[in-house]
């Protein structure tokens, strides 16, 4: 099987050997569909009527996933997208506001990829309550950032949170504490799919459980599952039927990604004949943006390319920032009616990414995920517009964490602003060793936040701490070598330097 599998993926296919492959995955396919059917047997009531759902999509995603050789893309055929299909930001601004932005605002409902764990930085719930600034969470700043747009235009802007089964549950709990907020709060859930042995293709769970030897045999396929999750839970026709006619989708961890009456005026405003049904907010790439998702052109369509989907011969062109300059920040706007469409005529075609994992006993699995911006190619008369990094500020790492916190931004109805008092557009580079990884250690080791007003770069490394009201400016690095400490002490001003060594007392 797993030499049949290697050479399914280099896609041999000549002569009798095609014959052979095709034999072999419709025994794969037969195979996975009776072992679906049986995991579904052990299911009941309302969850397997969810989960039969939520198997047709992952039938779809295993059918095409064992027909798929090498790279999605043909290099050849891969053009830069046409200068109309990407429009500067500030062309689209420069049209003004009309008088009835209320008009155009109680048509949108805001949508946010709330699926994921804080894992990354050391934490067990969803990323989504981790406490970002003055003690407010993602969800809280969300929730402040549609209420005052609701306030302010005396509009009806729903948020619909797009929970996984590892975050609905605490997330619904929290959602209480908005009731009196001045926002309509929605939840719908993302599939639960199989996770498949990398070996045999079949399914690792042995029953619909989720707990025991089944913790690990599930998992939710990627955002670009929204369709088909957001669909299948009524919300959509719901919406629709509301007079809702687009979505504003985001990371629920991009702070920078709020609702722009721009973008949306210029979306509300497209002649019929013309409609645009999909807007993608790129940006400027960076050196650290290098694998960012970029625009082309492709088989007369927009399309987005991921990094995964190039041939490895052209990876380095790329990364290249002076040919593909832009990347995707996953800030969509959206069509309500054109996914409706599509969704009902089966024609969301996106790209198929493979997530190779290893499980903590070992066993190697796949995961069949896809990504929610790879639909543009789906949707008629899909536009990119290329704005300001502001509108980009995902907080991955605590690195970004510490951005976010210091007074590099300022704090106003739950968006957060570049300061005045900093001189350059830019952001710092920050980059914190593995002492600082989770939060709740990366938390201890500041006193205070730094003051970063004029800082450019910094690098952390080894066990250390900062006292109160520390000033950091240009580039600082501090690195305590192993079995070493260095505490800042509070006051401290740190202006280019290089600290290293055991420090316990620091002259200033």
């Amino acid at each position: 099987m797993a030499l049949y599998i290697e050479g399914l993926t280099k896609g041999l296919a000549n002569g009798g050997m095609a014959e052979f492959q095709e034999v072999m995955r419709q025994q794969l396919e037969s195979s996975m569909h009776t072992e679906l059917e049986m995991l579904l047997d052990t299911a009941t009531g309302a969850e397997k009527e969810v989960s039969t759902k939520d198997f047709e999509g992952f039938k779809k995603i295993f059918h095409r996933f064992l027909q798929v050789k090498g790279p999605s893309v043909e290099w050849a055929k891969i053009h830069r997208p046409p200068e109309d299909s990407i429009q500067p930001y500030d062309r689209i601004a420069a049209r003004g506001l009309p008088d009835s932005v209320a008009d155009s605002l109680n048509k949108l409902v805001v949508v946010k990829l709330n699926g994921g764990l804080g894992t990354s930085m050391g934490c067990k719930g969803p990323k989504s309550l981790i406490g970002v600034r003055n003690e407010n969470t993602f969800l809280d700043l969300t929730v402040q950032q549609i209420e005052h747009l609701n306030k302010t235009y005396n509009t009806d802007v729903p948020l619909v949170l797009m929970n996984s089964f590892n975050t609905d549950e605490d997330t619904k709990k929290i959602l209480q504490k908005y009731t009196h907020h001045r926002v309509k709060i929605h939840t719908f859930n993302q599939s639960r799919y199989p996770r498949v042995n990398k070996e045999s293709l079949l399914p690792v769970a042995k029953d619909m459980g989720m707990t025991g030897e089944n913790a690990d045999g599930w998992y939710p396929p990627g955002h670009g599952d929204i369709y088909a999750s957001f669909y299948n839970s009524g919300l959509l026709d719901q919406l629709i039927a509301q007079g809702k006619e687009y979505i504003f989708v985001s990371n629920i961890d991009n702070l920078g990604a709020t609702v722009d009456l721009h973008i949306l005026h210029h979306l509300a405003s497209q002649p019929n004949g013309k409609r645009c049904e999909f807007i993608m907010e790129v940006t400027d790439k960076t050196r650290a943006d290098v694998k960012g998702g970029t625009l082309i052109q492709y088989n007369g369509k927009l399309r987005l390319l991921e990094i995964a989907q190039v041939p490895k011969a052209h990876v380095d062109e790329f990364k290249s920032v002076t040919k593909f300059k832009i990347f995707n920040t996953n800030n969509l706007w959206i069509s309500l009616a054109a996914i409706k469409r599509l969704q009902e005529q089966n024609a969301m075609d996106m790209e198929i990414i493979v997530n190779p994992k290893t499980l903590d006993g070992g066993q190697n699995v796949i995961q069949l995920e896809t990504a929610v911006g790879a639909a543009i190619k789906s949707f008629d008369n899909a536009l990119g517009i290329n704005v300001p990094r502001s509108r980009f500020l995902p907080v991955k790492t605590t690195s970004d964490l510490l951005l976010v916190m210091s007074n590099l931004y300022s704090l106003e109805a739950g968006s957060l602003n570049m300061s005045q008092k900093r001189e350059f557009p830019t952001t710092p580079h920050v980059k914190l060793g593995s002492s600082f990884t989770k939060v709740q250690e990366y938390v201890t080791r500041f006193e205070s936040i730094p003051d970063m007003l004029e800082l450019d770069h910094l690098t952390v490394s080894g066990d250390v701490t900062f006292g109160k009201q520390v000033s950091l400016k240009g580039t600082v690095i501090i690195i305590a070598n192993h079995g070493d400490r260095i505490d800042i002490p509070a006051g401290s001003m740190l202006e280019n330097k290089i600290v290293s060594g055991n420090l316990r007392i620091l002259d200033h």
